[in-house]
């Protein structure tokens, strides 16, 4: 890091500022509350403790839909809940919480540090009185200092992955950032063998304070279809003796979707008679869906590839693949490989994050560097030529799945480590 930078960065996140920002809230405490009404009455009349779930936004994702999960499985006799996003709820997503005393708040934070948001923060904290705020990422740890000065007892940062800016977590401005606030943090939840690693190593969080609690899946509701491959509603690739490839994913540069459609092109160069029978459907929407439209103009491979969209229909969409493929250029513990695994598909993923922890070399996929078309297209044709191996991979992946990744088991291990640090904190969760 250069003076100038370190400079612009002590400047910012010095502990003078800090202080200076917690003066602020101390100010404005009197200041009208924006917490609902519904939900201050909760507060006072309900003995469950509190989790206020905060996020940078409340949308289409898997760490959001880690959330929704764990909102949904959570024991309700014993736990409630809010989610508060930095920027915005979207009412649809939010529609996937199925209890109905589930409060959400937006915040409409602009860009740039989330000072301006302290006071309102401190506020809503001050209003709910939560027992837990559990922040994730980088992009909400920052909500931390807030709940702190609003005498949160508990404090409880997730750390899920990092971003385009950061695909390595090399950075080191991010990483004085996580130093910063590491004090208003109680407890640490690392997704990843490789995420407690860097808390551990780079942001100085010893091992007493972090719990690594992976993602979990439902088996259920993630299965291999009856009779192997099925047809996805409005899909263009119905034929038996298809091969289709496929990912889930948001079309950002982080999930990098070009680097697989570029992949695809390149196969079909190296064995044009596979333009018979290969076919690439992309399933997700975003900033990168022009770009990969043109692309695909470019190339001539209309009739091969199919930009699905965005869906909700993510369990059928998996049971409509051969192959499924995860080109990140960053991931923690990534959902959409555990539900391909749970719908017995085979696994190409890039090796990044905690991509290797899920997928295993040569018995239930392939793991290829980031950003490598050739080596992704290589790994492709290994299962486009063996179609018996494509089989005997997810079928290992379906049984690891079930064993290592059960959602239950995730679920538990949240409540108990909610329990335990509500117990040490005076707040033990009333009994039932």
């Amino acid at each position: 890091m250069g003076t100038c930078a370190r400079a612009r960065v002590l400047a910012a996140y010095s502990w003078d500022a800090h202080l200076g920002r917690l003066d602020a809230l101390l100010d404005v405490a009197r200041e009208p509350a924006v917490a609902p009404p519904c939900a201050r009455d909760a507060a006072d009349h309900d003995p469950r403790p509190l989790v206020v779930h905060v996020v940078y936004r409340f949308q289409v994702g898997g760490l959001e839909n880690g959330v929704v999960n764990l909102i949904n499985r959570l024991p309700v006799s014993r736990f409630r809940h809010a989610v508060v996003a930095l920027t915005d709820c979207d009412p649809a997503f939010c529609r996937r919480v199925v209890h109905g005393d589930v409060h959400f708040v937006s915040l409409h934070k602009p860009p740039g540090h989330g000072v301006k948001l302290y006071p309102a923060l401190f506020r809503l904290f001050s209003e709910l009185r939560p027992a837990v705020v559990h922040t994730r990422n980088l992009a909400a740890l920052e909500a931390v200092v807030p709940a702190w000065a609003a005498g949160v007892p508990v404090r409880v940062h997730g750390e899920h992955g990092w971003d385009v800016s950061d695909p390595d977590g090399t950075r080191r401005r991010f990483q004085w950032m996580r130093r910063l606030y590491r004090p208003f943090v109680t407890h640490y939840i690392p997704l990843s063998d490789h995420l407690l690693r860097y808390l551990n190593t780079s942001v100085g969080v010893g091992a007493a304070c972090m719990t690594r609690i992976c993602n979990g899946v439902d088996t259920q509701r993630f299965r291999p279809g009856v009779r192997g491959r099925e047809v996805l509603a409005g899909s263009p690739f119905e034929g038996d003796d298809l091969c289709v490839i496929g990912t889930v994913g948001r079309l950002e540069p982080i999930k990098d979707p070009m680097n697989l459609l570029r992949a695809f092109v390149q196969l079909l160069r190296r064995a044009p008679q596979l333009a018979r029978r290969l076919r690439l459907m992309i399933v997700g929407d975003g900033s990168l869906r022009a770009e990969l439209e043109a692309e695909i103009a470019r190339e001539g491979v209309g009739a091969c590839v199919w930009l699905a969209g965005e869906r909700r229909d993510v369990p059928e969409a998996m049971r409509a693949l051969d192959v499924f493929v995860l080109p990140s250029r960053a991931e923690g513990i990534s959902n959409t490989i555990l539900e391909a695994m749970a719908c017995g598909l085979p696994v190409i993923a890039t090796r990044v994050g905690g991509n290797a922890e899920l997928v295993i070399e040569g018995e239930t996929g392939r793991l290829v560097p980031a950003g490598d078309s050739a080596a992704l297209a290589d790994a492709l044709a290994c299962y486009v030529e063996d179609g018996r191996m494509m089989q005997q991979h997810g079928q290992a992946a379906r049984r690891r799945a079930e064993a290592e990744f059960s959602i239950d088991g995730m679920v538990a291990r949240y409540a108990q480590l909610y329990e335990s640090l509500l117990s040490a904190a005076g707040r033990p969760v009333p009994a039932t």
